[in-house]
């Protein structure tokens, strides 16, 4: 069991050591900091696989600017990466209406694709149905972040845009349910976290939350790892 958790805390980066030049957290590189590397962007990826993602996007009533291709120092990247700025959820909830995603920072195309299929069809439905009100912001703690994994000298998920970090949920009547609180909270909160929980463990490589360890006690942490899955 010991090796299962050391294994999965190294697949998802999230108690990691910042690349020399890079961020300590996982909010976005600004432009012209040391972390946002040298070399100039790219232009944005053309390619047929981005662009069926883009396309899954639009349909899925996603709101995004696509982002240039960029190479960071110490092996950082951002490809095929978008900003997610809000969903559309009057197609998969009757009355529902726009959900904002809150300091999310450049994901990769296929992240954003499945993380707004699990805030549309997971959370935005689990809040309605347990809260009884409607989901209409979710708060993250950031995507990319340029670092390795703590202990090792593998790169986090993070460092290619490839997890989000996702440690809040507002409502429309008011209430915020945070991971950290809400987990431990009302019968309530804990029945909505832990299904939005148990519904992202369908959809990502590697789910990790307060039953993991001490650093996941205010978030969950999703990343598309391919790793066989693990969610705990």
């Amino acid at each position: 069991m010991a090796l299962v958790l050391v294994g999965a805390a190294l697949l998802s980066g999230c108690s990691a050591i910042p690349i020399v030049g890079g961020r300590s957290n996982d909010a976005p590189a600004r432009p012209g900091s040391a972390s946002a590397s040298s070399a100039p962007a790219s232009r944005i990826a053309t390619n047929a696989p981005t662009r069926q993602c883009h396309s899954a996007l639009k349909k899925a009533d996603v709101k995004f600017t696509p982002l240039p291709d960029r190479y960071m120092d110490g092996g950082c990247t951002q490809l095929g990466a978008v900003r997610m700025a809000s969903l559309n959820l009057s197609r998969f909830l009757r009355g529902g209406g726009e959900l904002a995603v809150a300091n999310l920072g450049p994901v990769t195309c296929p992240m954003a694709e499945r993380f707004a299929g699990w805030a549309q069809y997971g959370a935005a439905r689990a809040a309605r149905q347990i809260l009884g009100s409607d989901l209409v912001r979710i708060e993250t703690m950031g995507s990319y972040s340029c670092r390795r994994i703590a202990g090792s000298l593998r790169l986090s998920q993070h460092a290619h845009a490839n997890a989000i970090d996702v440690s809040a949920f507002v409502l429309a009547d008011g209430r915020r349910i945070s991971v950290k609180q809400g987990w431990k909270g009302s019968r309530k909160e804990r029945e909505f976290l832990r299904t939005v929980h148990k519904s992202a463990c369908k959809r990502f490589g590697t789910v990790l939350g307060p039953e993991f360890n001490a650093a996941h006690k205010d978030h969950f942490h999703l990343d598309m790892a391919q790793n066989n899955g693990y969610c705990r």
